[in-house]
């Protein structure tokens, strides 16, 4: 009986440093790459807890990011300390403030990711 419940506790064990290993992390249904709708340049990666925000035709630039609830809040840092990536993600986005953008989230599923704030939206789907 011993044994059993050796063998039980290992096969448990395994499962559970699996299953929490997963690809993605904290990112959830995030996890991905989604393109601003109607552009072709302007996109948003998720991973564990790091944004990616990109613009083909600028800039790209990283942050922290948490999905608590129905909010999204980024945290951006500028790698180069240059002002591009401010204006990527003010001017060329619309996120701001650029050090704390807090974010609703209105619809996320497979497909789709609609954000908004004030009276501002921004729609992504699954690239």
């Amino acid at each position: 009986m011993a044994k059993f419940y050796k063998h039980l506790l290992l096969l448990t064990s395994a499962f559970l440093l699996l299953s929490s290993c997963q690809e993605g992390g904290d990112a959830g249904d995030l996890l991905g790459q989604w393109r601003l709708a109607g552009s072709d340049t302007k996109y948003i990666s998720f991973s564990g807890s790091i944004a990616w925000i990109k613009n083909l035709n600028e800039n790209e630039l990283y942050g922290n990011f948490q999905h608590v609830g129905d909010s999204l809040f980024i945290q951006c840092y500028s790698i180069k300390g240059i002002p591009e990536d401010t204006t990527l993600v003010e001017n060329s986005f619309g996120f701001r403030p650029f050090n704390n953008i807090r974010l609703k989230i209105e619809t996320l599923n497979s497909d789709r990711l609609l954000l908004r704030k004030d009276n501002q939206t921004w729609c992504f789907d699954k690239y």
